[in-house]
């Protein structure tokens, strides 16, 4: 008895027809109906009534099909288990990371992840948050760290890392830094200096601005927040960051919450729910990592 012998004969059984069946496993006819004489030989009982148009199950027929289609669900988990530990001898993983990061527990989940798999190969790039999201679910990237807006881009699976206010952040003596209070109508009337479009930051700062109405002007844009933060502590505009940025950079502005945008901006990886064994090795690895060093993490993704 052989898996193509019970393929075919689960095939014709669901279609009750010889010539669909083949059709269906892409072989001629006779072949099926010579295989599934092989095997009601070896059984000793006819698998179907063939007196009729259609192929009808005969009692030995309905007695083995559910036998059958188990048979064949084993070889195929068989198949499936042999497949993951392969991927995760040899293979590829591309991982995308926001530009401008800097969170170690991802190196050093990639670097834990490495030790361990050593076959797979590793490569990393760098883009803005809406390039990688849309990379991710074209299956060009398979997993990347992003700045998002919402919780989980649609279609995606995500696990959120950072969640945090955004903040405005100037250089001492500036009259923002004065105000005990700060609301995005105070920014707009100043020159913004903030992330390009494309990133998490920049999303949140543009919708927050489109639901008052508001219409800031973006006098300088940079892709580093450590470039973001120098430029505004020479006074060349009030800077837009999440708080673990700005906190980065207490020695040259003073931040300050924006009180009426509540949203926060996240930071997250982000994966297809119909990943592989290597994504899903690499997302364990990620989360040790960074639960790990929870309270301990510098926050510069966009």
């Amino acid at each position: 008895m052989e898996l193509r012998q019970l393929e075919y004969f689960v095939a014709v059984a669901e279609e009750r027809n010889f010539t669909r069946a083949a059709e269906r496993v892409h072989i001629s006819q006779s072949g099926v109906s010579a295989q599934i004489r092989q095997l009601e030989r070896e059984l000793g009982a006819e698998l179907f009534d063939r007196s009729a148009r259609t192929a009808t199950l005969t009692a030995a027929g309905r007695a083995a099909l559910d036998h059958a289609r188990a048979t064949l669900a084993a070889a195929g988990a068989v198949g499936q288990a042999v497949d993951e530990v392969t991927d995760l001898i040899r293979g590829q993983l591309v991982v995308g990371m926001v530009i401008g990061c800097t969170l170690t527990p991802l190196f050093d989940a990639l670097s834990a992840f490495h030790r361990t798999h050593p076959g797979v190969e590793i490569s990393l790039l760098e883009d803005n948050s809406d390039r990688l999201v849309e990379a991710v679910r074209t299956g060009t990237v398979d997993l990347a760290l992003v700045g998002t807006a919402t919780a989980a881009p649609e279609g995606l699976e995500a696990l959120t890392l950072i969640s945090e206010r955004l903040v405005v952040a100037v250089a001492a003596g500036h009259p923002l830094a004065e105000q005990r209070r700060v609301v995005l109508r105070d920014l707009v009337a100043h020159p913004i200096i903030c992330m390009p479009p494309g990133t998490g930051l920049r999303t949140l700062f543009d919708r927050s601005c489109a639901t008052q109405g508001l219409h800031p002007t973006i006098a300088l844009q940079a892709s580093a927040a450590d470039a973001i933060a120098d430029l505004a502590a020479r006074g060349l505009g009030v800077a837009v960051l999440s708080e673990s940025m700005a906190a980065s950079y207490g020695d040259r502005v003073v931040a300050r919450t924006i009180d009426d945008v509540t949203a926060p901006a996240l930071l997250a990886l982000i994966w297809k729910e119909t990943h592989g064994p290597a994504v899903r090795e690499l997302l364990g690895y990620c989360r040790r990592e960074f639960t790990g060093h929870a309270g301990d993490r510098a926050g510069r993704g966009g």
